[in-house]
């Protein structure tokens, strides 16, 4: 079953991984390492992530390697686009309040 990206990237964790590995491409392992969590759990999230097409995996003899794929996340990007006119918009009118009351 597909997974939605805005679901998988709710979690810490999966963002977490998303963070190492747009470093560099990781195997399971390497990514348990980082987290005081089972590899059991690791992988859970990787599935999750792999299922949203976030992560990429990439079979190299024994071992398998998993890269960010940073066109799906251009997804999430272009979607909460539309919320950052808006948002610079209050902080620009909040600049000028503030600088209105120092002013005073």
């Amino acid at each position: 079953m597909k997974k939605d990206v805005f679901q998988a990237i709710a979690d810490p964790t999966r963002r977490a991984i998303l963070s190492l590995i747009a470093l560099q491409a990781m195997t399971p392992n390497a990514l348990a390492e980082h987290f005081d969590t089972s590899r059991q759990a690791v992988s859970k999230h990787i599935k999750v992530l792999t299922e949203c097409n976030l992560l990429k995996q990439e079979q190299s003899g024994r071992e398998i390697y998993y890269h960010f794929n940073p066109k799906k996340m251009k997804e999430v990007v272009d979607w909460l686009a539309q919320f950052r006119q808006h948002w610079e918009t209050k902080f620009n009118q909040l600049d000028i309040v503030l600088k209105n009351l120092k002013t005073k």
